[in-house]
């Protein structure tokens, strides 16, 4: 199975960090044969990037279990009960804010993609899909103060 990609993240982040994405402001460039598929998108405040996580190296030995962001106060827990970027298959998916969108991309706020990194889909946040009511456990909270 390929992913084409349809798009490149810019951001002024270069380097993959954990904390404090909440008010960085980043601009998805899609390639041109994809750009007027932005047409409606402007009528959404929110959407869903995936993104190729085109640095991380999953290592199974490393990755497949380990306590989030290698902090021996959170459990050990698999990778498929995190959103680590070092994953069998390097796909990211993030909710983001929509700040603006032009003929050829869209300016997002809280991507957490450092720049260059490939976008193969956006999709309209919609909370009938996207369900607000889940349940997570306490570690994530603590994890997620400051990531946003």
């Amino acid at each position: 199975m390929e992913f084409t990609i349809i798009g490149t993240v810019k951001s002024p982040i270069t380097e993959p960090v954990d904390m404090n994405w909440g008010e960085v402001v980043s601009e998805i460039v899609l390639k041109p044969e994809y750009a007027p598929g932005l047409l409606g998108l402007d009528d959404f405040s929110h959407l869903m990037v995936l993104t190729v996580l085109h640095e991380a190296e999953y290592v199974p030995e490393k990755h497949l279990r380990r306590h989030p962001q290698e902090r021996m106060d959170f459990p050990l827990v698999g990778i498929f009960a995190q959103r680590a970027r070092h994953r069998p298959n390097r796909i990211g998916v993030t909710s983001v804010e929509i700040v603006e969108v032009t003929d050829s991309s869209v300016k997002v706020r809280a991507l957490d993609a450092i720049d260059g990194t490939p976008v193969i889909d956006i999709k309209p946040y919609v909370p009938v899909y996207d369900r607000k009511d889940a349940t997570i456990p306490e570690w994530m909270l603590e994890m997620m103060k400051g990531y946003f």
